[in-house]
């Protein structure tokens, strides 16, 4: 991979700030062969100077630049064009199985006659270990050091396999367990807003872009950094070299005006704009920012607002360097040389945002005065469904009997806890959790938090006995600010102690309820709640046993653990009672924006950032522990190992694929429902006993205790398999009245879990399709969504939509996604399950392309219905004719070697 092109257009310039050159290729030049672009959207002006620095005159052309700048006339492009991140972030439960298909690859390589060492990353590659960190221990001064060492105890095998991966691959980090959430790690000190390489003896700088394999990586949008989440599949392919393939997206600016009122806060912002603009329709579309409202908005808060992009369907959502954008950099630290090299970039490249900037041409626009947002929360189910927060009680109440399937005369239900002194109803919180990346990451709220904490203690208020409290800051600076501005022991007071850093009970890592009131939850079936300062809420993620979920920010957390139940309005309901006997409201203890300006202002401070990532790269003293056995350029894979499996992908690979046939004979697996979400189809948390994972263990002498959640055990295909549509709330249409990850085989009609038929279908040599309605694959950039579909046999998904991400993942795994036309679903064929399918039309397979499915009914009838092709790009088609992605990568290395 070359790291600049040949320059046809003539752009390359030299830049000089503080005594120091900079090469650059220029925009301002390019528009005198291209045209006029100053109109453009930043987040394309970042496109586009991709394109110029890249431009070879084969995968990347000029020809792809003037496209760009023809985007203008209608601002909107049918026409596809490469991109090239700078850099790669992974997090742990995606980057083990990442590290795992780079190790398979080197023995694939080893196959095809060629050298390991030729399967290396050619970016830079940063993974943080931030995803496997579980609430065992909370509310005690040892949960974090318990804590830890679970983590270490069960994920040992894991951390040993990516130190061995820190030393085979080049340009690969590995940030530590307990440093931080990996998008906070990323916005606090990876991200430097213009990077730079020395290209044969130039410094050369370019926009600071990235790919990640979570899909929350569009939080450093929050700084003017254009990145977003992509499977793992796609960014191996990204760190190997590989240019992705994009189609020009359209853009939606969103305009912001005047500044947050008193009482309403970052969260309550960003659940408004995620409400807008899902309604808005913005899925496959990039969202810029703009407007007079970003002079009171500071990076924190549109780091915010950015983190969410995949709750409101956009792929990014940028925010242009602006003076706040350098603010926050001098405040965590960052290099002043690199800071004025910033600035003065952005300004070169027209990509700077001030009061007389044009405001850019857009596809369409929406608009949000910031003082009329109002406390709110998300839930129960979706984070796009914000409530206002006095409407929460009552709103409750109506899902109760309707999307929770309460009876109306069991909504009053209480039970009594075995053992304890309390008894337990819908609605009762059970969970109460300071976490993820989207707010851990904003001083302002936390601050808040502590503020409400402090206010509470003094009052003598304490949390519900029946609620599992935690705080899981996002980096160590939270707790430098928290400790230093005393907040630390009123927030232990009440029970949110530090449980870990990482992102614990946002992915589902929220450990154990009490037995007993587990007990009584799933006995007497009770509708337990989570309230979380979380992104995500769809059933089944947070906790087996919690089905309402609500995304509030960290000082609702708070308030909510002391009143204990959602079911009661919070802005009315006392929360307790003071030391005096008084009745203690929502307003005691709320404090004013002044109180937390004043406390960030006077405890938040560069030093903090400096101190905590000085040695990040370090870890605690068990991750200095681990030994790496060897200097091996292939891994020695372990027979015995449950956690680190050689995956099957590159079995039997020869240097050319086989020919593409129509899948002929395929039967049903499942016929699923609307918004099927990667959790649903790839669960992250924790394993059941009695489920086909839970047999893979017992077979091995597992004990249950020792199951850790899926999430741990992607780098193992057997359990991944297993765990592949295996969420307990998933509802398989085929099969009426049950939940959980089961179908019928056919045509035997016998039900059993799905990897059990999907296992026998493949004995019987019989290919599969899944069906599903729209909003398929929401979610997580989860590559196992895809993966496990594939090795279940699953030649195709069909389906009304797809989300983005879990689209170009099946079909980077060889797996075909098709959508119904208008007006045809699964419903109006009347799909039973026992039918046969073929479909046709794979041998001339091209973008978009209309195929035929064919439907063979159990009675003997036959009808055939046009479907569209999702492989959207000329690339996609390589791809899938190779199997994959990196089938076609591995090839290509092999034929270069």
């Amino acid at each position: 991979m070359k790291s600049i092109g040949q320059d046809s257009l003539k752009t390359r310039r030299t830049l000089n700030v503080g005594g120091k050159h900079y090469d650059y290729f220029s925009l301002e030049a390019a528009a005198a062969t291209i045209g006029d672009i100053a109109r453009l959207p930043v987040s394309l002006k970042v496109l586009l100077e991709n394109i110029l620095r890249f431009e070879d005159g084969s995968s990347f052309r000029t020809d792809d630049a003037r496209a760009l700048a023809g985007w203008l006339q209608n601002a909107s492009s049918t026409r596809e064009i490469p991109f090239r991140p700078a850099r790669i972030l992974m997090q742990d439960f995606t980057g083990v199985p990442a590290v795992v298909d780079l190790a398979a690859m080197r023995d694939g390589i080893v196959r095809l006659g060629g050298k390991p060492q030729k399967v290396n990353p050619l970016v830079p590659v940063d993974l943080v270990i931030d995803h496997s960190v579980m609430v065992d221990a909370y509310a005690s001064k040892d949960a974090l050091q318990k804590n830890v060492e679970l983590e270490f105890e069960r994920n040992g095998e894991r951390y040993t396999f990516l130190r061995w991966g820190q030393e085979a691959f080049d340009n690969f980090r590995v940030v530590p367990p307990g440093t931080g959430i990996c998008h906070q790690v990323n916005l606090e000190y990876l991200s430097q807003a213009v990077w730079t390489a020395e290209v044969d003896g130039h410094s050369v700088a370019y926009p600071d872009t990235l790919f990640g394999t979570d899909s929350h990586t569009t939080m450093v949008n929050g700084m003017g950094v254009l990145g977003w989440g992509v499977g793992g599949i796609e960014a191996e392919a990204a760190m190997l070299g590989q240019p992705i393939a994009m189609l020009i997206p359209d853009v939606v600016g969103f305009r912001l005006t005047g500044r947050l009122p008193e009482g309403a806060t970052a969260t309550d912002l960003v659940l408004t704009v995620t409400q807008m603009l899902r309604r808005k329709g913005v899925v496959g579309k990039f969202v810029e920012f703009y407007g007079a409202g970003l002079n009171h908005l500071p990076v924190a808060d549109r780091a915010t607002i950015g983190n969410m992009a995949p709750e409101y369907g956009a792929t990014c959502g940028f925010f242009p360097v602006d003076q706040m954008t350098l603010d926050y950099m001098r405040l965590s630290g960052r290099e002043e040389e690199r800071i004025a090299l910033v600035e003065a970039y952005c300004k070169a490249q027209g990509m700077w945002r001030d009061d007389a900037t044009l405001d850019p041409t857009f596809t369409d626009t929406l608009e949000l005065d910031l003082s009329t947002v109002q406390p709110s929360m998300a839930g129960p189910k979706r984070p796009q469904d914000r409530v206002t927060l006095k409407d929460v009680a009552s709103a409750f109440q109506s899902e109760l009997t309707k999307s929770l399937g309460v009876p109306a005369n069991d909504v009053g239900t209480r039970v009594k806890v075995a053992g304890k002194n309390y008894e337990l109803g819908h609605g009762d919180v059970v969970i109460a959790a300071i976490t993820s990346c989207t707010n851990t990451s904003n001083p302002s709220v936390l601050v808040a938090a502590g503020l409400v904490a402090r206010k509470a203690h003094a009052l003598g208020l304490k949390p519900k006995p029946w609620v599992k409290t935690s705080l899981a800051p996002g980096s160590q600076v939270v707790t430098e600010y928290l400790d230093k501005s005393g907040l630390t022991p009123d927030l232990d007071a009440i029970g949110f102690e530090t449980v870990g850093y990482g992102c614990t009970t946002c992915i589902g890592n929220s450990g154990p309820l009490d037995d007993a009131i587990a007990d009584a939850i799933e006995d007497n079936k009770l509708v337990g709640v989570a309230v979380l300062s979380g992104n995500r809420n769809f059933e089944g993620r947070v906790h087996p046993n919690v089905r309402a979920n609500y995304l509030a920010s960290p000082p609702l957390v708070v308030a909510y653990a002391l009143l204990g139940r959602i079911s009661e309005d919070i802005t009315t309901a006392p929360l307790g009672t003071s030391k005096d006997g008084k009745p203690v409201f929502l307003r005691d203890i709320w404090p004013t924006n002044k109180e937390i300006a004043d406390v960030v202002r006077g405890n938040l401070s560069r030093d903090q950032f400096r101190k905590r990532y000085g040695e990040v790269f370090k870890g605690p003293k068990q991750w200095q522990a681990i030994k790496v056995a060897g200097d091996s350029d292939t891994y020695a894979w372990s027979d015995a190992s449950t956690y680190v499996k050689n995956p099957p992908y590159f079995e039997g690979i020869t240097m050319e694929p086989a020919p593409v046939a129509d899948i002929k004979g395929a039967r049903v697996l499942a016929v699923l429902g609307d918004s099927i979400t990667t959790d649903h189809i790839s669960p992250a948390g924790s394993i059941r006993k009695a489920s086909p994972a839970g047999d893979y263990f017992g077979e091995r002498q597992i004990l249950q205790k020792d199951f850790n959640s899926y999430g741990a055990r992607r780098g193992n295909h057997e359990v991944m398999m297993r765990g592949t549509f295996a969420n307990i709330r998933i509802r398989n249409e085929m099969v009426s009245g049950v939940e959980g990850g089961v179908t019928r085989h056919m045509p035997s009609g016998e039900q059993m879990p799905i990897y059990d038929a999907a296992m026998r279908y493949q004995r019987e040599g019989v290919p599969l399709v899944v069906f599903a309605g729209k909003e398929y694959g929401t979610g997580s950039s989860r590559d196992w969504a895809a993966k496990g579909t594939m090795l279940l046999g699953v030649k195709a998904v069909i389906v009304e939509s797809f989300e983005r991400i879990h689209r170009s993942n099946l079909v980077g795994m060889g797996v075909l996604p098709l959508v119904f036309p208008e007006g045809v679903d699964r419903k109006t064929l009347r799909l039973q399950g026992d039918e046969t399918l073929d479909i046709l039309g794979l041998e001339k397979l091209t973008p978009r392309m209309q195929m035929q499915l064919v439907i063979h009914r159990a009675d003997g009838k036959t009808e055939t219905v046009p479907v569209i092709c999702r492989v959207d790009t000329a690339d996609e088609v390589n791809y899938y004719r190779h199997g994959g992605i990196l089938h076609y990568v591995l090839r290509g290395m092999a034929k270069a070697a």
